[in-house]
């Protein structure tokens, strides 16, 4: 009788264990490239791309205490890289991943230099309450202090934490959770390089737990109406510009314009006579600041400043960065939204 119980309390512990293990969350790791998928070249003598994802949750063990991770390699370039065709690409990936009941989360791995972009395009494209967490590497795979799998193991957590849900896309790295309106990098080589301006992080990854402060209320959703999104270029506006850049971007046969402008949305003569040409010409013109922090307002009256450039038919970026800016506009572009009024109420949302 002893050993009948003693196989019958084997089994269930065994069949406990078993539960446990299909029990545990799916997280879909979508690795694209990057400094994070880097190794120094020993020709070349500079990093270059050679890890794949697979290489990468190698060295996190502890991945498997929070997650089943998938991997999935959609590219292995530089963020560099990355266009619209490959955003495009990774918002269905993405949506088609999250859309699976298993999964809990996406991670998609990805190069710094226009991780604030990806970031900000997912969270626009895709229609999910899953979290979806963006993480790169300041130092490649070579180095001692390579933080790609600091970052990983982070992304995990946070993937898999209830709090997560609701809050759009988000980039996690240096232990540091951002929301992707409000992110950008702002340190070429230190691994504290994302910070969110005068919002602050959305929270940040303790050995012992996860810790949100708050939630991005900011959000919007875009759906993609084409593959192919419209030329729209960002132009900069600086002391002596003369708009011959701007008024060659029309020419050339941008669909949309977008100036870094200067303070609260202001420029010169030259600069305001060629958004006026542009304007002309049915190309939509969006009124973004060079200034980290702070909107963009009509807000003075002389010859360029925010006021008549609104009164022009320009549309006003908010507190959006230039090239978050690009993004919107151009997602709203390829969705039907053109005039004016739709597209400041947009852009204010």
């Amino acid at each position: 009788m002893k050993a009948l119980k003693s196989v019958a309390t084997l089994f269930l512990l065994s069949a406990s264990c078993a539960f446990a293990q299909t029990a545990q969350p799916v997280v879909a790791m979508i690795a694209t490239g990057g400094t994070i998928a880097m190794k120094i070249d020993p020709v070349k003598k500079a990093p270059v791309p050679a890890i794949s994802g697979e290489d990468l949750l190698a060295t996190v063990p502890d991945v498997a205490k929070y997650a089943k991770v998938e991997v999935n390699n959609v590219s292995n370039v530089p963020s560099d890289y990355m266009d619209p065709a490959r955003w495009v690409q990774l918002t269905k990936v993405v949506s088609d991943t999250l859309a699976r009941p298993d999964v809990a989360g996406v991670i998609v791995s990805h190069g710094t230099d226009t991780l604030e972009e990806t970031a900000y395009w997912l969270d626009l494209t895709v229609k999910s309450d899953k979290p979806i967490v963006l993480i790169g590497a300041q130092r490649n795979a070579s180095e001692p202090d390579f933080d790609g799998p600091h970052n990983l193991l982070n992304a995990v957590r946070i993937a898999v934490d209830p709090q997560a849900k609701g809050k759009g896309a988000m980039l996690a790295m240096n232990s540091q959770i951002n929301a992707a309106r409000d992110v950008t990098k702002t340190h070429t080589s230190s691994v504290e390089t994302f910070k969110s301006g005068d919002y602050g992080f959305l929270g940040e990854v303790d050995f012992d737990r996860v810790t949100f402060s708050r939630a991005p209320l900011r959000r919007q959703h875009i759906d993609l109406a084409t593959e192919k999104m419209p030329d729209v270029e960002i132009v900069a506006m600086y002391g002596g510009a003369d708009g011959r850049l701007l008024r060659s971007a029309v020419d050339s046969g941008a669909k949309g314009i977008v100036v870094q402008a200067l303070g609260w949305g202001n420029m010169n003569i030259p600069m305001f006579n060629a958004v006026k040409y542009a304007l002309s010409k049915n190309v939509p013109v969006v009124i973004a600041s060079r200034v980290p922090n702070g909107r963009v307002l009509p807000n003075y009256g002389f010859e360029g400043g925010g006021k008549t450039l609104v009164d022009a038919g320009a549309v006003m970026a908010d507190d959006l960065s230039p090239q978050k800016a690009r993004i919107l506009l151009m997602l709203l572009l390829q969705n039907g939204t053109s005039n004016q009024k739709d597209l400041q109420a947009a852009f204010s949302r």
